[in-house]
């Protein structure tokens, strides 16, 4: 009994309990929406976000929870990027061609510097505008949360970005697949559009099947492709924010690589060696989503609301350009490719 008390009594059990107990309730509404709809409008980690984040507008959070809302929100949430990393696998987009995927990287590039740019020309923080651009240009959430160590984004930047890139995610899985029949484009071809324009795994799927399964593996193809710009893109923002701070004389005592990308990458390598057998892959993706949800609802909990809304027009308005640029670009790449 009193190893119990001495467990509870520790002073980051409280605040990861509490964000269980978010993750928990988010995942309840979530399963209610598949139950009652058919289809989930609003999937359980935006849901963990949004709960956290009215709880702490509402009663605010008390000191006993802090720091394990922190912990969840940091530590948990890298080990849940290293764990992705297994979701990667290089032989399925080898098989695909050299070059649809140096297309898929040239896009990701370009979305991210378009992106970038129309964030700051709304007068966007340099890192909400960062952390914007790599949720619609490479994996969503996952973009978001593994970039904002690397730039040192807020938690109100992190949960801004989520929630209205969240939100404009769930528009365009609404809209695109009625553009199908006047886009004058084949299953292939639709299914390569919906995986660059549409940031999350299951949201691709919810985009393209109703196409058609030639539509829903070609998707989930390129989605695959941009969730592996996701390591060299953060290593890139984090080497570029350390000189930034060597420019200005700041001393971080950050690395030059962040260890969970480093994790990342060699989940990935592992994967495509053969060292991770196949009945562990599921597993470490249900993992990494778990934990996951769990640090974003402790995220939410950190985030006092009124600070959200105080951006989130442009925020809203930023990230609605960029995914129609970026849909604009996918469908030039789509006509430009030789697909059929």
């Amino acid at each position: 009994m009193t190893q119990i008390r001495n467990f509870f009594s520790c002073s980051i059990v409280p605040g990861i309990l509490l964000s269980a107990a978010v993750t928990l309730i988010a995942l309840l509404l979530e399963t209610l929406q598949r139950r009652l709809l058919g289809s989930v409008l609003m999937d359980g980690l935006v849901l963990a976000i949004i709960i956290g984040t009215l709880i702490h507008t509402a009663f605010g959070l008390s000191d006993r929870f802090v720091s394990g809302v922190n912990f969840a929100a940091k530590r948990l949430l890298e080990l849940a990027i290293v764990l992705l990393g297994a979701s990667v696998s290089l032989s399925a987009l080898s098989g695909n061609g050299m070059m649809l995927f140096i297309a898929v990287m040239a896009m990701v590039a370009i979305s991210l510097l378009v992106s970038y740019s129309i964030g700051r020309f709304l007068g966007l923080p340099p890192r909400l505008c960062l952390l914007v651009a790599c949720g619609n240009s490479i994996c969503g959430n996952s973009a978001i949360v593994a970039a904002a160590p690397a730039v040192h984004a807020s938690h109100e930047e992190v949960t801004a970005s989520i929630a209205f890139t969240a939100a404009l995610g769930i528009v365009v899985v609404m809209l695109l697949p009625l553009s199908f029949s006047y886009l004058s484009i084949s299953q292939t071809q639709y299914g390569m559009l919906a995986g660059m324009t549409v940031y999350a795994v299951p949201q691709v799927l919810a985009a393209t099947l109703p196409i058609g399964t030639v539509s829903a593996q070609m998707g989930t193809v390129i989605k695959l492709m941009r969730v592996l710009m996701l390591g060299p893109v953060v290593l890139t923002l984090g080497l570029m924010h350390k000189r930034q701070e060597k420019t200005a004389g700041a001393q971080s005592g950050t690395p030059f690589i962040p260890w969970f990308i480093t994790g990342f990458l060699a989940l990935i390598v592992c994967r495509a060696l053969g060292l991770l057998p196949d009945m562990v892959l599921e597993p470490l993706h249900q993992s990494s989503t778990a934990l996951t949800t769990i640090s974003m609802a402790a995220l939410g909990l950190s985030v006092n609301l009124r600070a959200i809304l105080s951006s989130g027009g442009r925020v809203l308005a930023a990230g609605a350009l960029s995914i129609i640029a970026l849909a604009g670009l996918s469908l030039a790449a789509v006509h430009l490719l030789p697909m059929s």
